[in-house]
């Protein structure tokens, strides 16, 4: 039976960038599993009958122009998280290559990890006055013992190993001196994790005791996945190593230690409009010193562009905020050399001097604020100046005389010090400005969708009306499904935004749904919303510390991810200015907050007390002092240790996160939570929950949450959490709170020792139906997102006396919600067709959990 008809009046359409026709599944790249080929059908308008269905008008008023869409406003922010640059899209096969590894990157690190030891005689690393240069401190000393085995040491890549391909060319160098006077022979080898040959050895013999590089091809005569590189030193003496390299020959545009070919090419797929880098948290975190006379180089400093420039064999390595050390083989440089590559505007981001992403540390020193603006200074002049200047010279040299043409650059990232970030950052600006007055500056908002950070952040940029502000938020699928009309009511008179990071918490096809959903707002708001990329962009299936990515990678083979499907389609289409559109909405579905109650805790050890649950009208339904056990509460997970004591709920692994209890009924609605609450040790605070349908779909007070830095209310729906209201609020170790929550309908009021805390109302509605409209040239790019269980029958209305082709092209992507795209499986891949019966009006029902672009030719 159909569903009940409804009509529905949705807002003005939007556009995305990089205008370019609907396309077919790019190519898979060497050794990736292609996804389904896309098909070709031909489908007459009215001619789908679904089961379910739900039907909606939609209304284009091809008589006007909404905003105009630039061709940057959707692109791509590449961070070095994940693995994405060493062992991901920088090429190196060798990891650790020049011996820097240190406990400073992974308390487990050293500088032979990755390394391997054979042979009899002397394996060391050293760091000392024999160095390869002041940057590269730390370098590998052989003393070979003369037997015909040799001495030296195996590298195993990253994750499985070297990857080879049979017939295929690898480029071997390493730098070596030595003090045998015949010189030292080195022989070059890949083989298998099982000792079995993968290609011919190398053979070089280094001479003389200064530093030299040697170089040499090996040719794969073998395909394998777990290849390791061995360096055997000959003969007697010492030969010092350093920068052990192999790079394959078939780099992206054939550069020698260039970028991985596959990963490459799926960026430029997207024919993304701005390329943002190189992070994201790892730019502004760690210390901010540079060289240091008594401990060398300083491992955790914050990235500085002039480290990352130059012969890589000078440029230093740093410690990863994300857990694992960083080469700068990838660095300034190949970055503006890739966004050109790929046709994308440059965007650097260049520390602050402001910690951000929850660390929260100032680095109060003006001497070294001066030194850090005059490297921005310097920056532009990189990538801009004229051959005669300094740094326009040095980017000469390094083999690009044409200046980058760099216009945007933002400083900071995810600040949470908002008054002492705006600060450094007003310095920035000033000096920027005054010598380079074209450049647009672009701050940002903290690292979160609301709160008092984001809103403090927002009246100082506004009140210095700052040109560009950078939004960052990751919610749940839910959130994206209600914010659709976020931007609709930002001031028109600025700042604009650049949503630089986003996206929903899992790599579902449902969230790719709720992502698009939320993009045709962001298209329809492109007079506001000036720039826009999807975060994170790669990811290592063996080194993970973020999920949801948008392109998954092992070390032979690479795929986009449903996001990236849904992301590449709006990418690809975006079309040159909105068109006005309206369309009918689906019927909301309203009742109380309902669900049982909850106690539960993260890091933290605590004690709880006294828990009732009351009626509106005063009726008990609950209560617990726990003097005769805790029977009545049921844990959601294995996790914690919960026990009575002393007449106390005591949860006392302060290790453990989300220790989730329930009790109660998951019927009830209209009522009044209490709870005494005392932590007692640990990082953080009190998870007080109500709402409670099951494990995933609650809400909880998080009291103290955040390392005790702020308190929140998050809903949870499918597992994924979204902030509904938060403030500063810390908790004291020691202390019992008097805990209330009191539950009206959806209007939820919260009291913290008798005081009002705060209060919300969660009715928002997570509508599934979502369209914009764009003008693409001479055709009409009809977007539309169905995020539910129901087909949307469609009727829709160009306009009278609008003239178009008879027929019109369709790409969907649509699938099972719960659908994941995997290197062996890509179930959501665009499928391709031609619509028959199109006119001024005509009919459509599109899938459910589909996203539909529908190119109407206007005549």
């Amino acid at each position: 039976m159909p569903r009940t008809r409804w009509r529905l009046a949705l807002t003005t359409a939007a556009i995305l960038v990089a205008a370019g026709p609907l396309q077919a599944p790019a190519t898979a790249a060497q050794d990736t599993p292609a996804p389904a080929a896309a098909a070709q059908d031909t489908t007459t308008a009215q001619d789908t009958t679904a089961q379910d269905t739900t039907d909606y008008a939609l209304t284009v008023d091809t008589a006007r122009q909404g905003p105009k869409i630039d061709d940057t406003m959707y692109g791509v922010f590449f961070e070095d998280i994940n693995r994405a640059a060493d062992g991901g899209l920088y090429a190196e096969l060798v990891q650790n290559r020049s011996f820097e590894y240190s406990t400073a990157d992974h308390a487990s690190y050293h500088p032979l990890t990755a390394w391997t030891r054979t042979g009899s005689g002397e394996v060391a690393t050293v760091s000392d006055d024999g160095r390869l240069n002041e940057r590269n401190r730390t370098y590998l000393r052989l003393r070979p013992d003369g037997t015909e085995a040799g001495t030296g040491v195996v590298n195993s890549g990253y994750t499985a190993g070297i990857p080879v391909t049979d017939g295929r060319r690898y480029d071997f160098s390493v730098w070596a001196r030595t003090d045998a006077a015949d010189g030292t022979p080195l022989t070059v080898a890949l083989r298998a994790a099982d000792g079995t040959p993968l290609a011919e050895p190398l053979r070089i013999t280094a001479r003389g005791d200064r530093w030299a590089q040697y170089t040499g091809t090996l040719t794969a005569r073998a395909t394998g996945t777990t290849g390791r590189l061995a360096l055997t030193a000959g003969g007697t003496g010492t030969v010092r190593l350093d920068m052990v390299s192999l790079f394959p020959r078939d780099t992206y545009k054939g550069r020698p230690g260039g970028l991985r070919k596959d990963l490459a090419e799926k960026i430029a797929a997207l024919r993304p409009g701005f390329l943002r880098f190189p992070g994201g948290c790892l730019v502004n975190t760690g210390s901010h010193e540079g060289y240091d006379e008594a401990s060398g180089w300083q491992r955790k400093r914050s990235y500085q562009w002039k480290d990352t420039i130059g012969p890589v064999e000078e440029r230093a390595t740093n410690a990863n905020f994300w857990g694992y050390n960083q080469s700068y083989g990838l660095g300034y440089y190949e970055y503006f050399q890739y966004a050109e590559d790929i046709g994308a505007m440059p965007l650097p981001v260049v520390p602050a001097l402001v910690t951000g992403c929850g660390q929260n540390r100032v680095t109060d020193d003006p001497a070294l604020l001066r030194r850090h603006i005059q490297d921005t200074l310097d920056l532009i002049e990189f990538a801009n100046g004229p051959t005669t200047s300094v740094w326009g010279k040095k980017r000469a040299e390094l083999g690009h005389p044409k200046p980058f043409g760099l216009t945007h650059l933002a400083v900071g990232n995810e600040e949470n010090v908002f008054d002492a970030f705006f600060e450094r950052f007003t310095a920035f600006r000033t000096a920027i400005e005054a010598r380079y007055p074209d450049i647009t500056v672009v701050s940002n908002s903290g690292p979160d969708a609301g709160g008092p950070t984001f809103d403090r952040a927002w009246q100082l940029n506004r009140d210095a009306k700052v040109a560009l502000v950078d939004e960052h938020y990751y919610r749940s699928p839910q959130w994206f499904l209600e914010n659709n009309e976020r931007y609709d009511s930002y001031d028109r008179s600025g700042p604009q935004v650049f949503l630089g990071e986003y996206a929903s918490q899992d790599n579902r096809f449902r969230n790719a749904l709720s992502e698009a959903a939320f993009m045709t707002g962001l298209e329809r708001n492109a007079d506001i919303v000036k720039l826009a990329s999807y975060a994170p962009l790669l990811a290592d299936t063996a080194s993970t510390q973020w999920r949801p990515d948008m392109i998954w990678f092992d070390s032979t083979r690479s795929w986009g991810s449903t996001s990236y499907e849904a992301q590449k389609l709006f990418m690809t289409n975006t079309g040159d200015r909105v068109v006005p559109s309206t369309a009918t909405a689906t019927p909301a579905v309203t009742g109380p907050i309902t669900g049982a109650i909850g106690l539960s805790t993260w890091a933290t050890s605590a004690a709880y007390d006294d828990v009732t649950v009351t009626g509106a009208d005063g009726t008990p339904l609950f209560a617990d002092d726990f003097s005769a056990g805790d029977s009545r509460w049921t844990r959601a997970e294995n996790r914690g240790n919960w026990t009575v004591q002393g007449g106390r709920y005591v949860q006392s692994d302060a290790t453990a996160e989300n220790t989730l209890v329930t009790a109660g009924d998951p019927a009830w609605h209209d009522y009044d939570l209490r709870t005494k609450a005392t932590k007692l040790s640990g990082r953080e605070g009190f998870l007080v929950t109500f709402g409670v349908k099951d494990t995933g779909n609650y809400y909880w007070w998080n009291l103290g949450g955040w390392n005790n830095t702020q308190s929140a209310v998050e809903k949870a729906v499918g597992g994924a959490k979204q902030t509904l209201i938060s403030d500063s609020t810390r908790i004291e170790t020691g202390r019992t709170y008097d805990i209330r929550v009191e539950i009206r309908g959806r209007q939820v009021t919260l009291f913290l020792d008798g005081q009002k805390w705060g209060s919300f109302t969660d009715d928002k509605i997570a509508e599934p139906f979502r369209q914009v409209v764009t003008r693409d040239g001479n055709d009409l790019v009809v977007k539309v997102v169905n995020a539910q269980d129901a087909a949307a029958r469609t009727a829709i209305d160009l306009g009278r006396g609008t003239k178009t082709a008879a027929t019109a092209r369709l790409t969907t992507l649509s699938g099972d919600p719960d659908a994941v795209n995997t290197a062996d499986d890509h179930p959501i891949a665009p499928v391709t067709s031609t619509l028959k019966g199109v006119g001024a009006s005509f009919t459509h029902t599109f899938p459910p959990h589909s996203i539909t672009f529908l190119r109407v030719r206007i005549r």
